[in-house]
């Protein structure tokens, strides 16, 4: 990939704020950019504002200040488009058990797609990505955590999304599973989309992010690649860096 190309930002938040009640936010003045083809990792403390930062800019929820632009269009004043633009997979996303793979890999490529030739597109491409071969056949509840997590990968990755929203994409799963996803999603980057993880796996952050927001009590604290970090708090591993950052706050 070109630097010229990866420094197109595929997601610029500015000064995104969610106010709850006067005085109170759960995410305050938060802003940084996803370039193309980048893996950007925002993690940070149970009630630190990560989830919340990640629904504004799903559109989900509504900012209070601020905006981000996806894509070049605003969450404010054009979410549909928003929307178009990205996919979202939240740690707790499940698939219908009735379903075969397959069939619900078409019924998701329906959602997305504009046409039925984009939905065997859409399909193809899922099925690629999951790498279930002809487990994709059999139905859904038959499969084990870590080829449901697959599925629900490949149908997020399918529609070729300008960015990619994954919310804890290995939690629960074995070391080859989650080895094999993180392996995908790195896969998937040099091929150009990028990435907003969340994860509070730092070994796994560490692996597979080109840089990394530091969030706590509703600010963004640091950006950086883990390199630059663990250099700027001197210390050998990401996990450390957090416990610094998030304990000085």
């Amino acid at each position: 990939m070109s630097t010229e190309t990866q420094n197109i930002n595929v997601l610029e938040v500015r000064g995104l704020s969610k106010q709850y009640k006067k005085g109170v936010y759960a995410s305050q003045g938060v802003t940084f950019n996803v370039r193309k083809g980048e893996i950007f990792a925002l993690i940070g403390p149970n009630g630190a504002g990560k989830t919340t930062t990640i629904r504004m800019i799903s559109t989900l929820l509504k900012a209070t200040e601020g905006d981000a632009i996806v894509d070049g269009h605003s969450i404010l004043t054009e979410p549909e488009k928003v929307r178009r633009a990205i996919t979202y997979l939240p740690d707790e996303a499940g698939a219908y058990k009735t379903m075969t793979g397959k069939a619900y890999l078409e019924f998701m490529a329906g959602i997305y797609a504009d046409n039925a030739q984009q939905v065997k597109e859409f399909v193809a491409r899922g099925a690629e990505i999951s790498e279930l071969g002809e487990r994709l056949k059999d139905k859904i509840g038959s499969y084990s955590r870590g080829m449901i997590r697959k599925l629900l990968l490949a149908r997020a990755m399918m529609p070729k999304p300008a960015l990619a929203i994954l919310d804890e994409p290995t939690s629960g799963l074995d070391i080859i599973n989650a080895l094999e996803i993180r392996r995908m999603i790195k896969s998937l980057a040099e091929k150009g989309m990028s990435f907003l993880l969340s994860s509070h796996n730092m070994l796994e952050i560490e692996f597979v992010s080109d840089r990394v927001g530091i969030i706590a009590k509703g600010h963004l604290l640091e950006v950086g690649t883990p390199q630059e970090l663990k250099e700027k708090y001197n210390t050998k591993n990401l996990e450390e860096v957090f416990e610094q950052v998030v304990m000085s706050k």
